[in-house]
């Protein structure tokens, strides 16, 4: 590498980011992306899956944990029909691998203060060229074809006479895949520069560091912070509850999907589901008793606390920490700030972040088979499952919430300065 010093770096060499620094990065994204959704399949007992089939199972999870678009086919002779979908982010992958990729990429950078935007380009694209080729691979070796038993009764007698030996499996969609993967990877690219502190920018964007980036380390700080809760939670309820295995392969696949949906619920949210079939969702039971109804189910405070009053914590817990973010968004900005404006800083974060977190949290899962049309007969072959967010309404929730804490905190942080700085000078 050249230790040229573009303009605007105040004579510091440009740090060592090349192609072995961009391989590194992408490898060990994938490496901890793959160790933690095999971990989680596998506790999740698809370890004995046949026709060795897991590892092309950890792979498609590693797919959609990027963003990926699976798709399920169904193949069942000439006198069965199949019919299968599922969208799902495994977002305790998607997390890690998005902390660890996010890490690599501004590792080269640290210790600086401004960088030149070509340099940053160039960096991320080295990044960008070694993450399409290993999306090209991930998208080729995630095939997989599964035969599915009829069960007992009319459904496989009828199998038996006429020959029908149903096959489910997925595929990758290739061109979409690595679309959403690129995606997804500028937008860990980019988080992380606005995450940190210590990450140069370029002249013209050094605005940001007073403006933005105190709020989208809050942001971060928060989601972090529901996840570490979830995660205690987890062990806690795999010590005392039984089945440790189930509720260790929720945590190693869809920690985040849980927790920052205890989020937008302990904000007032409402998402609309339903459950029905051989599907459910894994923890906490009452959500699966919730939403399993003959029509669509509301998932809010109220129906919650209609099952068992104790799911009114959400409402403290969301409270308690949105309010600590504030403090952390006030402590990281600029002391000159007023309060007026670090909640409206908080309020547009919370915004974006419940958005996000509505996109990426949805669920839908169905499955159906039928021969010679005539379909489950209570063989427990076909289901669905969907879980989505009345979007607007959770963000408008969002806005006051973020008003009120991020006023408070701005508050109680330049309390807590001045007693400090009167210590100080006592002391």
């Amino acid at each position: 590498m050249s230790s040229r010093t573009p303009p605007g770096t105040s004579g510091q060499a440009v740090a060592r980011h090349g192609w072995p620094q961009a391989l590194a990065t992408v490898l060990a994204g994938l490496v901890a992306m793959g160790v933690t959704a095999a971990l989680g399949l596998w506790a999740a007992g698809a370890a004995d899956l046949p026709d060795n089939a897991f590892p092309r199972v950890v792979t498609a999870t590693v797919v959609t944990a990027v963003g990926g678009a699976l798709e399920l086919s169904g193949d069942a002779g000439g006198f069965a029909e199949t019919d299968a979908g599922l969208t799902v982010l495994p977002l305790s992958v998607t997390l890690t691998g998005a902390l660890v990729v996010g890490r690599g990429f501004l590792r080269p950078l640290r210790h600086r203060a401004v960088a030149g935007a070509a340099e940053l380009a160039g960096w991320a694209g080295r990044i960008a060229v070694l993450w399409l080729a290993a999306l090209l691979g991930l998208s080729f070796a995630a095939r997989q074809t599964f035969e599915v038993s009829l069960g007992e009764g009319l459904l496989d007698d009828l199998g038996d006479l006429f020959g029908v030996a149903p096959r489910v499996g997925f595929t990758t969609d290739v061109p979409l895949t690595v679309l959403f993967g690129l995606l997804w990877l500028a937008g860990v690219l980019l988080s992380a520069l606005l995450v940190s502190r210590r990450a140069p920018l370029p002249g013209r964007l050094l605005r940001l560091h007073t403006s933005v980036r105190p709020a989208a380390y809050a942001m971060l700080a928060l989601l972090l912070a529901y996840v570490v809760v979830g995660a205690l939670v987890g062990l806690v309820v795999a010590g005392t509850r039984g089945h440790p295995a189930d509720t260790f392969a929720v945590l190693l696949l869809g920690l985040p999907n849980l927790a920052w949906l205890a989020l937008t619920v302990g904000l007032g949210a409402t998402w609309d589901g339903r459950v029905e079939g051989p599907f459910g969702l894994p923890m906490p039971h009452v959500l699966d008793e919730v939403l399993r109804k003959p029509d669509v189910a509301a998932l809010n405070l109220g129906s919650l606390t209609e099952r068992d009053g104790r799911w009114w914590w959400l409402l403290v817990v969301a409270a308690v920490l949105l309010l600590a973010a504030g403090v952390l968004l006030a402590r990281r900005s600029p002391a000159a700030v007023p309060a007026w404006l670090h909640a409206v800083h908080m309020a547009v974060a919370l915004a974006l972040t419940v958005l996000m977190i509505g996109l990426v949290g949805r669920i839908s899962a169905h499955y159906g088979l039928s021969v010679l049309g005539i379909g489950d007969l209570g063989g427990g072959l076909a289901g669905q499952l969907f879980l989505r967010p009345r979007l607007w309404a959770a963000v408008g929730l969002a806005l006051p919430w973020g008003l009120v804490t991020g006023f408070l905190g701005a508050l109680l942080a330049r309390r807590a300065g001045r007693r400090r700085d009167g210590g100080a000078a006592g002391a």
